[in-house]
C-alpha cells in the first residue's frame, strides 16, 4: 500500500529521504548485493507523511500513525520505522506523537524512532537532552547513530558525535507549579549510521542540492543509482531491519520482547 497525507497528492520520493531509509531496511540487490538492505525479503508500506522538502506536520505524522493502527491487521503490520521527529519540550505522557505511539506499541507494533542528530553544538562540544519527540516515549525504539569508519571490526566503533544524547528533558508542570524533567534513558540502541550507501529516489532534491552525495556514475540507470548519507534516520532503519529478522525467526515475539 503506498497513502499520502501531506496534501500533494503523489507517493513517489521527490524528496530521496523516505527511499533510502526503506532500502537500509529492507532493499533488494538491484544496484549490486553490497547494497541489499537488512531484511530484503519484508514487505514495505509507503505512509507518506513528509511533503517534496522533508518537512511534515505533527498532524500529518498523527494521521499517518492512525492509518497504521487502523490497517496494521489487513496488512499485517509488525514494525513501523519513523526516521522523523520534532523538538520534545512535553512530557512523554501527555505529547500527542508518544500517545499515538505508544498505543501502536500497546497492539503490538514495534515502533523505531530516529533519536535525533543534535548531540552536539556548532563548536563541536556535546549536548546532553537533546532526544526528538517521539523518541522521548519509553515504549518506542529509540536508536542512535553509530559510526563504524567503514571498517569490519567493532574495536573503532563509537557513537557519532551528532547523534543525540539522552536524557530526555521533556517535562510537564504540576499544579503547584514545579516543573518535573522525565529523565529518561534514551536512546535504546545505536546502529551504524554514518556514511552508508542505499538506494537514491530518482531526480530527489538531497542529492539534486547535494551531489556530492551521489554514490553513482553517470553512466549508472536512473533506478538503479545509489546515494551516501548519515544520521539517526539512517541507523533507524537498520535497527528496524534487525527486529523484522527476529520476528522471521519467532513471529510471536511482543515489543518488549524483542526490545529485550
Amino acid at each position: 500500500a503506498s497513502v499520502d497525507f501531506t496534501g500533494e497528492n503523489r507517493t513517489d520520493d521527490p524528496y530521496g529521504h523516505g527511499t533510502f531509509v526503506a532500502a537500509a531496511a529492507a532493499g533488494g540487490a538491484g544496484a549490486g548485493t553490497e547494497y541489499t538492505g537488512i531484511a530484503p525479503g519484508v514487505s514495505l508500506l509507503n505512509v507518506r507523511v513528509l511533503n517534496s522538502q522533508g518537512q511534515g506536520t505533527t498532524e500529518t505524522v498523527l494521521a499517518g500513525l492512525d492509518w497504521v493502527a487502523t490497517h496494521a491487521r489487513q496488512y499485517n503490520i509488525r514494525i513501523v520505522n519513523m526516521s522523523l521527529g520534532t523538538g520534545a519540550v512535553e512530557s512523554y505522557k501527555y505529547d500527542a506523537l508518544c500517545r499515538a505511539v505508544r498505543a501502536l506499541v500497546n497492539s503490538g507494533v514495534l515502533v523505531f524512532v530516529a533519536a535525533g542528530n543534535d548531540g552536539k553544538d556548532a563548536n563541536g562540544q556535546k549536548i546532553y537532552g537533546s532526544i526528538h519527540s517521539p523518541g522521548i516515549e519509553p515504549s518506542a525504539f529509540t536508536i542512535g547513530a553509530a559510526n563504524s569508519f567503514q571498517t569490519d571490526g567493532r574495536s573503532d566503533d563509537t557513537v557519532a558525535t551528532y547523534s543525540s544524547l539522552g536524557p530526555t528533558r521533556s517535562y510537564w508542570t504540576d499544579t503547584d507549579g514545579v516543573v518535573h524533567h522525565d529523565n529518561l534513558l534514551k536512546p535504546d540502541l545505536v546502529a551504524p549510521g554514518n556514511n552508508l550507501v542505499f538506494a537514491q529516489a530518482q531526480n530527489n532534491l538531497i542529492v539534486t542540492e547535494n551531489p556530492s552525495l551521489n554514490a553513482s556514475s553517470n553512466d549508472t540507470p536512473l533506478a538503479m543509482r545509489v546515494m551516501r548519507m548519515s544520521g539517526t534516520s539512517v541507523s533507524t532503519p537498520i535497527a528496524a531491519g534487525t527486529a523484522a529478522l527476529l520476528l522471521q525467526i519467532n513471529p510471536k515475539l511482543t515489543p518488549n520482547m524483542v526490545k529485550a
